[in-house]
């Protein structure tokens, strides 16, 4: 073996390591689940634990299996359309609403056919001569895979929050937050530069990177808190049209909404569900599981507004990760034992922030070709990006250039408020 061949095999050797280790990261997230766990799906847009176990498998079979391997033969024909999310390419799919209805395949099938596509994805990498083309593939199927644990553990917290007996998915103590001192960080009017960089891993819709023209703008250093959105609830915020959008205030009083998604009034007493159970509201908490409609309506309440999604990615790239990861961890242990935001003066992390911007695509935007141009693209209609991640984003499939976006009314992921304002 000469050095370049060397080289290639420990490239290949930690590829393999990599996805085998992204791979039962997925499994493992759901390893405090009951099996009964697994099948329940409360609302169409909240799919079964099972079937994301089968569909991030699905992927990498039909994406880089089916095309690229020879004579490979497909673990289940009847799997094509059932763990199909919406790739009309890919054939038919089963419909999002009715994934709950499903008791087979089982969760052990499911384990099996995740361990069948894992062999022979190994194997594929180990003997044939991998192009860049298919790189690129895998490198996205990994990346698709964190984000379906992020997707994971928002419809495990889901499942669990509509049981009246609040089980607990993680018993580890979130520890006791402080009070944060309100800052605001000011930002020049000018030219900037965003989008994702031409290193390391990046969607379609993050790119090209492009310059930006923003005004002055100053955001604010603290994401909002439990007892800063008290007040606006205290202020009867919820029954107030003049701070609403008009389809905002059409949801609220047709949904009833009057708190943030799993806060609760027991007696004369506010408490939180969690995926560490029920807790008594803490005020410095940030405040999550906010809808777009939500978090307008509070900015207009405060007299400031939401940053647009330029404005916080500027923001973003003049934080420093070493300083919030260290920060984070001096109050809290374990970061990965930790499955709700606990600190509300971090740049980023803890709640995936609304921003006012629409998600279109950017100027020179060139979606994926083939089956994988319905990835992002498809989307980009009547939803809102958030920015800067969140604790159930894994920490190496984040960046700041990351553009996360649902329609305004949901807020089942972990969302929050960061404030901003016009300076001249």
């Amino acid at each position: 073996m000469n050095r370049q061949q060397a080289i290639e095999k420990t490239k290949i050797t930690h590829l393999i390591d990599e996805y085998l280790r992204i791979r039962a990261h997925s499994t493992t997230l759901c390893a405090s689940l009951q099996v009964e766990d697994y099948t329940v799906q409360p609302i169409a847009e909240v799919s079964p634990p099972k079937w994301h176990l089968g569909h991030t498998t699905w992927f990498f079979e039909e994406v880089i299996l089916v095309k690229y391997m020879t004579d490979y033969s497909r673990y289940h024909q009847g799997y094509r359309v059932l763990f199909n999310s919406y790739y009309k390419s890919a054939g038919e799919h089963w419909l999002q609403s009715q994934r709950g209805s499903l008791s087979r395949p089982t969760v052990d099938e499911v384990i099996h056919y995740r361990n069948y596509v894992d062999q022979q994805v190994v194997n594929f990498l180990s003997l044939a001569d991998i192009d860049e083309a298919v790189l690129s593939l895998l490198e996205i199927g990994l990346h698709h895979e964190q984000q379906h644990q992020e997707l994971l553990l928002m419809d495990i917290k889901y499942i669990l929050g509509c049981n009246p007996l609040s089980p607990v998915y993680c018993d580890q103590s979130l520890g006791i937050p402080r009070s944060e001192k309100a800052r605001w960080r000011a930002f020049d009017e000018g030219i900037y530069e965003v989008g994702a960089i031409n290193r390391g891993f990046a969607y379609d819709n993050e790119k090209p990177r492009h310059k930006s023209y923003n005004y002055g703008f100053a955001i604010s250093e603290n994401t909002i808190t439990n007892g800063e959105y008290l007040a606006f609830i205290q202020d009867d915020g919820y029954g107030r049209a003049e701070f609403w959008l008009s389809l905002g205030w059409e949801w609220v009083n047709d949904k009833k909404i009057a708190h943030p998604l799993y806060w609760q009034k027991i007696g004369n007493e506010w408490f939180e569900f969690t995926l560490h159970g029920l807790m008594p509201l803490d005020l410095n908490l940030p405040v999550t599981h906010i809808s777009y409609f939500e978090a307008d309506a509070f900015a207009n309440w405060k007299g400031l507004r939401l940053p647009t999604e330029h404005e916080l990615e500027v923001y973003l790239q003049a934080s420093s990760a070493v300083a919030v990861i260290s920060e984070i961890n001096k109050r809290n242990g374990n970061l990965a034992s930790i499955y709700h935001p606990i600190a509300s003066g971090v740049p980023f992390g803890q709640v995936w922030c609304w921003t006012k911007s629409h998600y279109s695509g950017y100027p020179g935007y060139k979606p994926y070709q083939g089956m994988l141009n319905e990835y992002n693209g498809k989307f980009m209609c009547s939803q809102f990006v958030l920015r800067g991640g969140c604790v159930a984003t894994p920490n190496d499939h984040y960046r700041h250039s990351y553009r996360n976006f649902y329609q305004p009314h949901q807020r089942w992921m972990f969302s929050g408020i960061r404030l901003a304002q016009d300076i001249e």
